[in-house]
């Protein structure tokens, strides 16, 4: 069983495009699953986020402060103004900017830590980074999203912030005291949680572009092509800063995965609850969220390739 589950973590990326492409192509398959399932979803998930975080996680904010504060600095400035940017260069309209607004505010993706550990990256300080920009989200994802989209869409600030307690905070929270309060059961279940989150995450997908196929054929490759750089510079980005910063090669994949990994499901979720008067703003998401975990698991590969070169 556990190299089952092994292998659907390994192979996360392919199982997030298979679903991806079956959703496009079929997307009866998954219509009679409603997209306002996706806030329970997301709640799993990070329950399952909880029962693996640990008070050690939570000790490198203090022990390893200034690793933390570069990375989530750079998640919460970087994506942001990349999204921002890139929307105005591209010319996006209304809907989709704020698609990309939503997904370059929100907190690192769940899949990071997988991604980061399989890259042979600083998974402590991946997780730390994960747990510190959630937890600054309810706080900085409707903040940032009002200051950059603000100014031609109604963004209901306190609403957004309710809405990421319920659906991120609160299961997190559930989940560390599961793991308190029963630390044998939790331990046990450990070495599936990553599976388990995948399986997960990929249904998430598959009801997200299942709900947007026709809006996805029909997008044009000018949406594609902005989530793409916008993953991708993230990605540079974040390894560019902690060179810059001369952070141990472990810390600056972390940093870089962590950067250009965002919570695409969350800000799907977020659009389709607080702006369905622009249903095309779940379409950046849901691109989103199969592309980051290809691109992630294909960095993951790339940095593992070129230490097996440097031990040859």
């Amino acid at each position: 069983m556990k190299s089952v589950c092994n292998f659907i973590s390994r192979y996360m990326g392919v199982l997030v495009l298979a679903v991806a492409v079956l959703a496009m192509l079929v997307p009866g398959a998954f219509s009679h699953i409603s997209p306002s399932i996706i806030s329970y979803l997301l709640g799993l998930v990070m329950f399952g986020m909880g029962l693996t975080l640990r008070t050690e996680d939570f000790r490198i904010v203090f022990s390893r402060p200034r690793d933390v504060l570069v990375g989530c600095l750079a998640q919460f400035t970087i994506m942001p103004l990349l999204a921002w940017a890139l929307s105005r260069i591209f010319g996006l309209p209304e809907a989709l900017m704020l698609g990309v607004v939503l997904v370059g505010c929100c907190p690192g993706g769940t899949a990071s830590n997988v991604i980061t550990y399989l890259s042979g990256g600083d998974v402590a300080l991946s997780v730390g980074m994960t747990a510190v920009s959630t937890l600054l989200a309810p706080l900085l994802t409707p903040l940032l999203t009002w200051l950059l989209a603000g100014e031609t869409i109604h963004v209901n600030v306190a609403g957004m912030f309710l809405s990421i307690l319920w659906v991120v905070i609160l299961p997190i929270a559930v989940g560390l005291g599961a793991r308190k309060l029963c630390p044998r059961l939790t331990e046990h279940t450990a070495p599936y949680l990553p599976a388990f989150s995948s399986l997960v995450i990929a249904t998430i997908v598959a009801i997200i572009v299942s709900a947007n196929a026709e809006k996805l054929w029909t997008g044009g490759a000018v949406i594609v092509l902005v989530v793409v750089l916008h993953n991708l510079g993230g990605l540079a980005l974040g390894y560019a800063i902690g060179k810059l910063l001369r952070m141990t090669k472990e810390k600056r994949r972390a940093v870089c995965i962590e950067v250009g990994m965002q919570n695409s499901g969350l800000a799907s979720s977020l659009a389709a609850l607080h702006f369905a008067a622009y249903p095309l703003a779940t379409v950046p998401g849901a691109i989103f969220s199969v592309w980051h975990n290809i691109s992630g698991a294909t960095v993951a590969r790339c940095f593992k390739r070129f230490d097996h070169k440097i031990s040859e």
